[in-house]
């Protein structure tokens, strides 16, 4: 007689304990594992869908507009039938933004606009109210880029790129917070960096004051869900916009130019703008809360977040190798300025003829 039966006959309690304590099939576990998941991404799909945002007719404020990844941003979003309006410094560059947006068939509001300047960003956002009659979706893409050793950095910098990165973007944001928190929908974009995630070598100003932007953009994100305002984080590499024409150095500001921009153009490295503000338009319709472009972003985050002592030494060692302080010292001078027979060459044409594109010329 088989064993299982005759104990079972002969002791029923026994061996039903025994059959609890058997361990169960390998097959089981992982189909509950599997369903599971299946559970997590269906749900994950549906909720993406209910919180789908359609462009078309929607009024997007860009920042910075008027050149560089905010142009481009610009005609992203007109191909998905938004209304536009772009404010910038340079009534020039503004306007020649103007008239190729319009070229493109794209309804466009454009409007001078110092985003150091609370009073200014507060007049701005109201100009663009009136004009188109409200606000969808702000776009906090301003910003400025100072190149150099801590050395040659000054308080001022600090201050300017906290000015621009940091106090500009959370003025925006409270300006247009009355506008969408009264139709309980609305979407803000803040454009942080790769230098918001780890603090990268002679970018100081900068990294610091990218950081206190992601801080901002999740928290503002954590507590304006409940009005139904959906605000992303983006967190790009290195990309072709061509704005290193526009960036200024300091201390051996030759050196430092050519280093940007050879960085800035290698391939593997750097990414195109173009799909970087796809990246962008399609986090924003999803309501996505944040946006990694670029694998190196995605590794030095992760790294990042693990090891954050290792990726500090690490970029202490990159440091040794990058120019000392010198040249101009706390003086700057703009990239255009700054030229070598490295760059503007054959090894940076991607990035050159960025600058083209997307009217950074100036």
């Amino acid at each position: 007689m088989n064993k299982v039966i005759r104990a079972e006959i002969e002791d029923p309690a026994r061996a039903k304990e025994q059959k609890k304590s058997r361990p169960r099939g390998g097959l089981r576990p992982l189909l509950k594992l599997a369903l599971f998941a299946g559970g997590v991404v269906a749900a994950k799909a549906v909720v993406r869908k209910l919180r789908e945002y359609d462009l078309s007719g929607k009024v997007v404020l860009i920042t910075g507009g008027s050149r560089g990844l905010g142009l481009v941003l610009a005609r992203e979003f007109a191909k998905e039938g938004a209304r536009i309006a772009i404010c910038a410094r340079d009534r020039q560059e503004l306007e020649q933004a103007r008239q190729e947006l319009v070229r493109r068939g794209a309804d466009v509001f454009a409007i001078p606009c110092d985003v150091t300047d609370r009073k200014q960003i507060e007049d701005t956002v109201l100009a663009v109210q009136m004009h188109f009659g409200t606000l969808d979706v702000l776009v906090n893409n301003a910003g400025i880029i100072q190149v150099g050793p801590m050395e040659s950095m000054t308080h001022e910098d600090y201050e300017q790129a906290m000015n621009v990165h940091f106090w500009a973007p959370l003025h925006a944001s409270l300006a247009a917070l009355p506008e969408m928190g009264r139709k309980r929908s609305g979407r803000i974009i803040n454009i942080a960096s790769f230098g918001g995630k780890t603090a990268v070598p002679h970018l100081l100003p900068y990294s610091a004051s990218k950081f206190a932007l992601v801080g901002l953009s999740e928290g503002m994100r954590a507590e304006l869900l409940r009005y139904g305002i959906y605000v992303t984080t983006v967190c790009p590499a290195l990309m072709r916009t061509g704005s290193h024409r526009h960036a200024m150095f300091k201390g051996q500001h030759r050196k430092e130019f050519t280093i940007f921009s050879l960085t800035g153009a290698a391939p593997g490295i750097s990414m195109s703008a173009e799909h970087v503000a796809r990246a962008i338009v399609a986090a924003c319709k999803r309501g996505d809360a944040e946006v990694l472009s670029g694998w190196t972003t995605k590794l030095a985050s992760t790294i990042h977040g693990l090891f954050p002592g290792l990726t500090s030494d690490v970029w202490g060692t990159v440091n040794r190798a990058l120019p000392g302080p010198g040249g101009i010292r706390t003086m700057q001078a703009a990239g255009k300025h700054s030229e070598t027979e490295l760059s503007p060459s054959s090894l940076t044409a991607s990035i050159d003829r960025a600058a083209i594109r997307n009217n950074e010329m100036q």
